[in-house]
């Protein structure tokens, strides 16, 4: 799905320097390439505020529990998203809320957030899904009305930005993200960061983060130990500089398969909506009337990797259970997990790899018919 190793030869000079410089120091845990990832990544988004983390997971969790929720607290997320967007939920004590996305853009959907909203309700976690954002708008303006958090859950969309120039995770009251090595700005181990705009926020988070110390042995608040390490820091301090070319290349391929796929009868491509620019962190389209197993296993034959992202839906998972969510009504939540389906995209295509991806694309829906 994505080729880390193509990409590596071309930022490899650098990469190779970078890491032997931190080898050379000895200073593994908080040495300066992290402090100026920190600071390169802050400008770049536009934010007060960066907290480097060790994983996308623990930057959700930090930020749930720097808001001071109580057990039995509602937080309201989307089901059609990667399972650790729920999960940190549960973690917490916390209830999970499911709510269904829009059934064009895969993003939570703003009137089914208003409709679940209750008195327990503390929190909203949006996920940018794919690459591309949720109605922050929208959702800032519910999240105004009933004195609500917002926690963004930029892992799949970092470098993705608002029609008015806005960056995701630096809109809502705390953003997070992953550098999980497939992401559009990996690392090369795990990753992860928290962004916020508010001061107390960020002095609370990063506590947390450090075992719940802002001076050494002393322990203000329950906390976790959750560092990104400075050799990961110097990896993404480059990667970072490439991002927005990253991108323009993603959207590239992104391009020539709207451009097949405009003519198959029964898929759509992925819509762009109009308040982001999509940075297709995966390209996913919508089966209908295609067998998609057959898809699938159709394009392994020919070594083309596909995923299916996600083929349950977290109300459905076991792990819920308890919540009675498996019972909760979620009709497009239910129908996008039968039908979507992604095909490769990164940052290094080569023509002849992308027209023998199309032409076996061409293949199996002209047999398919």
């Amino acid at each position: 799905m994505v080729d880390l190793i193509s990409q590596y030869e071309k930022i490899k000079p650098e990469v190779d320097r970078a890491i032997a410089e931190v080898l050379a120091t000895a200073q593994f845990i908080n040495g300066p390439e992290v402090r100026s990832f920190q600071t390169e990544l802050e400008s770049y988004l536009g934010v007060k505020h960066v907290i480097p983390c060790a994983n996308g997971t623990d930057a959700l969790q930090i930020a749930l529990m720097a808001l001071g929720l109580k057990p039995g607290d509602e937080v309201i997320t989307p089901s059609f998203t990667y399972i650790a967007t729920t999960e940190v939920i549960a973690l917490l004590g916390l209830k999970p809320v499911f709510v269904e996305v829009d059934k064009h853009d895969f993003c939570i959907d703003p009137k089914a957030i208003e409709a679940a909203i209750t008195d327990k309700t503390r929190a909203i976690v949006p996920v940018h899904l794919y690459g591309q954002a949720a109605n922050m708008d929208e959702i800032m303006a519910i999240a105004n009305k009933h004195n609500l958090y917002v926690i963004e859950d930029n892992a799949q969309a970092i470098g993705c930005r608002m029609s008015d120039g806005r960056m995701t995770g630096a809109i809502g009251h705390i953003g997070c993200t992953s550098f999980f090595p497939s992401k559009n700005l990996g690392c090369y181990g795990d990753g992860g960061a928290i962004c916020t705009n508010d001061d107390e926020l960020a002095d609370k988070m990063r506590m947390i983060a450090n075992h719940g110390q802002s001076k050494r042995y002393y322990h203000d608040v329950v906390g976790c130990n959750s560092r990104l390490d400075s050799i990961q820091a110097a990896v993404l301090r480059i990667k970072l500089r490439e991002l927005d070319n990253y991108i323009e290349a993603r959207r590239s391929v992104a391009d020539r398969y709207d451009a097949f796929l405009a003519n198959i009868e029964g898929v759509s491509s992925p819509y762009r909506n109009d308040h982001s620019k999509h940075v297709f962190h995966q390209y996913t389209m919508i089966l209908e009337g295609h067998d998609r197993d057959a898809l699938n296993a159709f394009l392994a034959e020919r070594d083309i990797p596909s995923m299916i992202y996600y083929p349950v839906p977290a109300h459905r998972q076991k792990m819920f259970e308890h919540f009675g969510s498996g019972d909760v009504d979620m009709p497009t939540t239910d129908w996008l997990t039968e039908r979507v389906i992604s095909l490769p995209i990164h940052t290094e295509f080569e023509d002849d790899q992308m027209e023998y991806i199309l032409s076996s694309l061409e293949e199996f829906f002209k047999g398919n018919k």
